[in-house]
């Protein structure tokens, strides 16, 4: 339990510190500048410190309880964490203000903790009694991890040699689609597998779509960045095609999960999880025009990023935010009092009104920020980076109340 905890309060101080660092970018963001190093520095907040944290530690809260099998060394987790976590933030840093020292001891070290992660995690899986979806899509999405790592290591090497030449947009393209499809979006699918419809109380729904989902984003993926990286345009249109099939199938299971469920009224968590699905349509919708406008067009390069990142993917993983933490966080405070004295319920741990305005704000803040990066508006994108910030504050209100046992 203190593995996924460390885990879940560096994620969200990254949160914060993305949130903050939007702020700062947003005129680049506006100018559709996505290859600024400020803009890559902050963008890994999200995607090492936000995402990747948060993903590591849920995989050591539900590797036990969702596929009978107990973590292989929570010894090398913890060193995982201890390097990784603060690799995270120097790497940023080094990105960002152009520190040759801080990126190359951060890379060092965010090297070393998902070494040491997909080693604990790949022992976990080869000693699993289940072996299903989950066990399948978490097993992927460790692969595309470590597939992202090369291809980030390729492009700061890239940063001091310039070797790439012109092929560093089409590597950087490749990148981020391995490390948002292949390594989060797979995650995601494999383990909302199991974990949706516990959420959602749900039973009884087709669960065929995750595994087809699996199938077509792990082929997707590769077969895209082969046609970016080789100039295939072919492969690249197969490649994309399969991706949006499998977000479809994707999307077509989380419909039927919804749709069978025993409670009706629909939780805040799941609330993120359903908006959360809407942009991950806007970033797909918008995939075909990038790829056949090419790269020229960079603000709609930044709308689909921006799109999919804070909006798909960083709703999702707030709304299993809202369902993991509080429980975790109930389990510590109030298991030895069960019986003995009256304790509140999981729900009652935070405010679900305060909850329902943040997701009300960091919608607001993203279709803002959209408008603001199509019109080319510095103030418009700041506007709504602010509002993201704002909803971000409200998450850490929220998670502060859980963590320190004060329930609403």
């Amino acid at each position: 339990m203190r593995l996924a905890s460390e885990h879940f309060a560096a994620s969200l101080l990254y949160l914060l510190a993305g949130s903050a660092g939007l702020i700062w970018v947003a005129p680049d963001l506006a100018a559709g500048l996505y290859v600024m190093p400020r803009v890559a520095g902050i963008t890994h907040l999200f995607t090492l410190g936000w995402l990747t944290t948060t993903i590591f530690g849920a995989l050591y809260q539900l590797l036990p309880v969702a596929l009978g099998a107990p973590v292989a060394s929570v010894r090398a987790g913890h060193a995982s964490f201890w390097t990784f976590a603060p690799g995270v933030g120097l790497f940023a840093a080094g990105i960002a203000f152009s520190s040759t020292v801080l990126h190359h001891t951060g890379i060092a070290l965010i090297s070393l903790g998902i070494l040491l992660l997909v080693a604990n995690v790949g022992a976990s899986l080869a000693s699993a009694s289940r072996r299903d979806t989950t066990w399948v899509g978490i097993a992927l999405a460790l692969g595309f991890l470590t597939s992202t790592l090369v291809l980030g290591v390729l492009l700061l090497h890239n940063l001091h040699t310039g070797f790439l030449g012109d092929a560093r947009i089409r590597v950087l393209a490749t990148h981020l689609h391995i490390a948002l499809v292949g390594w989060v979006l797979v995650m995601i699918v494999g383990v909302s597998f199991r974990l949706l419809p516990m959420f959602l109380l749900a039973h009884g729904a087709d669960t065929r779509w995750a595994g087809r989902a699996l199938a077509l984003l792990s082929i997707g993926a590769p077969a895209l960045a082969i046609g970016l990286l080789a100039i295939i345009p072919v492969v690249a249109w197969i490649g994309l095609l399969l991706m949006e099939a499998g977000l479809a199938c994707f999307l077509r299971q989380c419909w039927a999960f919804y749709r069978v469920r025993i409670r009706r009224r629909i939780d805040i968590g799941m609330r993120f999880a359903r908006a959360s699905l809407l942009f991950l349509c806007a970033s797909a919708l918008t995939g075909p025009f990038l790829l056949a406008l090419g790269a020229r067009h960079t603000r709609l390069a930044t709308i689909h990023v921006v799109t999919g990142l804070l909006g798909g993917l960083t709703l999702f993983v707030i709304g299993f935010f809202y369902k993991i933490v509080p429980l975790l966080a109930w389990t510590v405070h109030y298991r030895d009092r069960m019986g003995r004295s009256p304790v509140p319920t999981v729900a009652d741990t935070f405010s679900a009104r305060v909850a329902t305005i943040q997701l009300r704000v960091m919608v607001a803040a993203l279709l803002v920020l959209g408008v603001g990066i199509g019109a080319g508006s510095s103030h418009l994108t700041r506007c709504g980076a602010a509002l993201f910030a704002i909803g971000t504050l409200l998450l850490a209100s929220q998670i502060g109340r859980v963590a320190f046992g004060r329930h609403a």
